[in-house]
């Protein structure tokens, strides 16, 4: 069985189409549904096996028979309306995580991505800390909530040649990476609030590198002549989208880069400079990918649903995200 972690969304349904179409046994768990429309039993007997028990109204299922699982762009929890206090709903939302991620990490399986690996490989400083010693090169950086330091960077950057970025940009709080102009120097004192991302600018030509398991599927976003260069993900679809092929350095420290991050899957963002430089700005390990196989035919629906497929077969006894990573039969 394929357990899939996963709110009801385009890149999902995707793979469990042809996840369901091969013949496997698949079971999506929303953990908005839960605690309050969801029902969870962990049942461990004087003998035998334990008995992991999930109802949703997306699933019903034993995830003890589970064998792969797939982590995918998680929602909250969702506590029950009677709880009225800001303590009961807090406490009800521990609980439910105590008991939930207590049998994720109990369960014999594969996952793409292990929930506490990946849950670490979203913050962008360890990203950093990973690209720089695996060997990837990265753009001058500064995160900070002091004014000061703020304005010296971006004096010695340069106004128009400095970006700055929020750390998360989620559905509810969707913030696009922006050019630091003069009139934006009078409010920097605001960073104070909380810490920014500055960078220096770095034009070129934008990567998503779609990273599943040992496969690299590499596509060059060209949104040099758009109206809005600074960040693809504004002018996708005003941009020039082709497969490419990377170079092998490149590929090789990608794959060493995943590896050291425990993750599977993920979609790296990447400029090549006009000197031919690739130059890393991060990783999202729930990326999405359909926008570019949509433009270029690369087959990255089919090779999630595959990797899923292998590990769903495998034979008995742990496999471990490494062996996927390195092309391994689990």
């Amino acid at each position: 069985m394929i357990l899939v972690v996963s709110h009801d969304e385009d890149h999902t349904r995707a793979v469990l189409h042809r996840l369901e179409a091969d013949g496997h046994e698949v079971v999506r768990l929303d953990l908005a549904d839960l605690p309050a429309r969801g029902e969870i039993t962990l049942d461990y007997t004087a003998s035998g096996e334990p008995a992991y028990t999930v109802r949703t109204p997306t699933a019903h299922a034993r995830l003890d028979r589970c064998r792969a699982a797939w982590w995918r762009r998680v929602r909250p929890f969702t506590v029950d309306r009677g709880l009225s206090t800001v303590r009961d709903q807090s406490f009800a939302v521990s609980e439910t995580g105590e008991a939930l991620h207590g049998l994720f990490h109990s369960l014999d399986c594969v996952w793409v991505n292990p929930p506490a690996l990946d849950g670490a490989a979203h913050h962008k400083p360890y990203q950093w800390e990973v690209a720089r010693r695996t060997g990837l090169s990265l753009p001058r950086t500064l995160v900070t909530n002091q004014s000061a330091r703020a304005r010296r960077f971006i004096q010695e950057t340069g106004v128009g040649h400095t970006v700055f970025k929020a750390f998360v940009a989620s559905a509810g709080a969707w913030r696009e990476t922006r050019l630091v102009r003069a009139e934006d120097l009078a409010v920097l004192d605001a960073v104070r609030y909380a810490p920014v991302i500055f960078q220096e600018y770095v034009p070129g030509i934008d990567l998503r590198v779609t990273i599943v398991g040992d496969r690299v599927f590499a596509a060059e976003i060209d949104a040099s002549r758009t109206g809005y260069p600074v960040d693809m993900r504004m002018v996708v679809h005003e941009s020039r989208v082709r497969p490419v092929t990377l170079p092998s350095g490149v590929t090789d420290r990608l794959l060493r880069f995943m590896r050291t991050l425990g993750l599977v899957y993920g979609a790296v963002d990447l400029r090549r400079r006009a000197d031919g430089e690739y130059v890393f700005l991060e990783v999202n390990p729930a990326g999405q990918w359909l926008f570019v196989e949509e433009r270029t035919g690369l087959p990255i629906t089919a090779a999630v649903a595959a990797l899923l497929s292998r590990l769903d077969g495998r034979g008995p006894g742990p496999a471990t995200a490494v062996q996927c990573l390195s092309g391994g039969t689990p």
